[in-house]
């Protein structure tokens, strides 16, 4: 498929986009650089690294066994696609999704764009599945702690009293109602930020994008979110994940075939106040940045699912991430608590080589 009849099918409905929708949150792409290219062009196995800025962060991508000629041309169609999404997907600017969040507090409704339909019944069952602690519909808390901005203006916490007050409204994904392409919102706090959804789901389209141009040994990495198909050669990609307190990696895994890494903490955005961090993972139920977990790492299948539950997970909190990481169907996880030690389930364990010394505290947890 080519880049013009992929940015086509963003505008259509479900179904019919629902193998070619690419989509991006807060995209602002800069530049796009090839970094090396090792072989010439008329051998096969290459390693070719791409680096551009996109999805509110820096996205490298590394294809393994193409030719150069087809790793640019696919580069270049990745590229069209995100420029064209970066208007249409930011939640605040003018676009398809800043329109949407203008009339969906009116509750009356209206028609939209079919990328936005699918952004919504993709998002929607990590929401229930999640009980409400995956909630994008929370885009006015994080307007109010500042966090919608790709800088943050806002070094101290908001007044409580407007903090409870957007708790006490409830909004959440169970309150749109999707008929075709008409949506219509049922609380007049709506606002949706897909910040905690974006990068993995954006990951996953571009993931299917290079299969169907033929490239089929790829990693693609946002941020320290990836996706992973195939492999290097006979090598595996070795992924670090980052140490929440620490320069450096405070472990590494292997992954290959087709698997999805996500990391989510609270080191990745915020700021300080009379000595305490406040992050961006906020929890829906207090209003407030979360607290216990420092990080949560996910391997899944999906980076979209991925994302939504590493986010859920640290919201649930070191007592119940169990339980939501079983309704949400993850049985690969690593979590980093306040404490420094580490919760890892069964499945994960054999997986993770611990890069830091001492070794931290290990609690194994069967899922």
């Amino acid at each position: 498929m080519d880049s013009i009849s992929v940015r086509n099918c963003l505008m259509r409905l479900p179904m019919i986009c629902r193998s070619s929708l690419l989509r991006a949150v807060s995209v602002v792409l800069i530049t796009l650089l090839v970094i090396s290219c090792t072989k010439p062009a008329e051998e096969s196995a290459e390693l070719h690294h791409f680096q551009l800025f996109a999805l509110g962060t820096t996205v490298s991508l590394d294809f393994y066994d193409v030719s150069a000629n087809k790793a640019n041309n696919a580069m270049q169609e990745v590229t069209e696609d995100l420029r064209y999404m970066q208007n249409a997907w930011h939640p605040h600017k003018p676009g398809t999704l800043g329109r949407v969040n203008q009339i969906l507090p009116l509750k009356g409704s209206f028609h939209t764009s079919g990328s936005v339909i699918n952004l919504l019944q993709a998002a929607k069952p990590h929401f229930t599945n999640s009980e409400g602690l995956f909630n994008p519909a929370i885009g006015q808390l994080i307007k109010l702690w500042g966090f919608h901005e790709d800088e943050i203006a806002i070094k101290e916490p908001p007044q409580a009293d407007k903090i409870k007050a957007l708790v006490a409204a409830k909004p959440g994904l169970d309150q749109i109602e999707i008929k075709g392409t008409a949506i219509k919102g049922n609380n007049d706090q709506l606002l949706l930020n897909f910040g905690g959804f974006a990068k993995g789901f954006g990951i996953d389209l571009i993931i299917e994008h290079l299969r169907e141009v033929g490239i089929h040994n790829a990693i693609v990495n946002a941020g320290g979110d990836l996706r992973v198909v195939g492999s290097k050669g006979s090598e595996p990609w070795r992924i670090g994940i980052k140490h929440p307190r620490q320069n450096g990696v405070i472990a590494a895994i292997n992954v290959s075939g087709d698997e999805a890494l996500v990391t989510s903490g609270d080191y990745e955005r915020f700021f300080e106040y009379d000595g305490k961090r406040y992050h961006h993972v906020l929890d829906p139920r207090t209003g407030y940045p979360t607290t216990g977990v420092q990080s949560v790492t996910v391997v899944h299948q999906s980076a979209g699912a991925a994302d939504a539950i590493a986010t859920a997970l640290m919201v649930a909190g070191e007592k119940d991430w169990p339980r939501i990481a079983k309704k949400m169907g993850a049985r690969s996880v690593m979590v980093v608590l306040e404490d420094g030690r580490v919760q890892l389930t069964e499945k994960l364990q054999d997986r993770v080589e611990f890069k830091v010394q001492p070794l931290p505290k290990i609690d194994l947890i069967k899922l």
